[in-house]
């Protein structure tokens, strides 16, 4: 997911999408998360969530009306604890 380097041309490309940012955001905070709590047996199911429904969100506004909203459908449909606000939890 998040573990593959970059290599140039993706780089490239991905900094002209509207959710680059938040892709970037999203995959630092995955690649910190694996590489300092997971791979060590000390994790949270709850880190990079935020960071995944900005991401996620986002590419749902850029996507409406293609085929490609229905990969987030089915990962809402497969992930529902990734649907909590953590605002909301407060």
């Amino acid at each position: 997911m998040g573990l593959l380097k970059k290599d140039k041309k993706t780089s490239a490309h991905s900094s002209t999408s509207p959710c680059a940012d938040l892709r970037n955001a999203y995959h630092n905070c995955f690649n910190k998360w694996y590489s300092e709590k997971f791979v060590k047996g000390q994790w949270d199911k709850e880190e990079c969530v935020a960071e995944w429904k900005k991401y996620r969100d986002c590419l749902s506004e850029h996507l409406d009306g293609k085929l490609l909203t229905r990969i987030l459908e089915v990962d809402r449909e497969l992930n529902p604890t990734k649907q909590a606000d953590p605002k909301e939890s407060s």
